[in-house]
């Protein structure tokens, strides 16, 4: 039996920002929860000081590297948190998310907040999540 993902949208304004309100997973399933992924070399070094944009692409392809290592992709993700510095610089480059997840074709929950700082001093933003397979 096939995992089955069923959308849960009591209301549909979500769907134009990429995302569902819920989502039931049945069927037997693999669980990753992914650790907080950043603008981090493969070394450890953070990158892009200072570019919002730039720090979001890395963060998706660190987040999708997760997935990959676990036979996965972002087609899995099931939810994404998304911390950041500054919400209203983040969210002029939140397509390059939003086109991301589209392309995988899936719209996880997400829930977007504001903090103070990350972990690595110069970080902008920071993506967490939760996939099923």
């Amino acid at each position: 039996m096939a995992v089955e993902r069923v959308a849960v949208n009591p209301v549909t304004w979500s769907l134009d920002m990429g995302f569902n309100q819920g989502e039931a997973v049945s069927g037997p399933t693999r669980t990753l929860y992914i650790s907080g992924q950043t603008a981090m070399s493969r070394d450890g070094r953070p990158q892009h000081d200072g570019d919002m944009e730039q720090q979001l692409a890395l963060s998706v392809d660190n987040l999708e590297a997760v997935l990959s290592e676990a036979d996965m992709s972002l087609a899995n993700l099931v939810r994404l948190n998304v911390y950041t510095t500054d919400v209203d610089q983040l969210l002029p480059h939140y397509g390059v998310l939003a086109a991301r997840l589209g392309a995988a074709g899936v719209a996880p929950t997400t829930t977007l907040l504001g903090v103070t700082r990350l972990a690595i001093p110069g970080q902008l933003v920071e993506l967490e999540g939760t996939a099923v397979a």
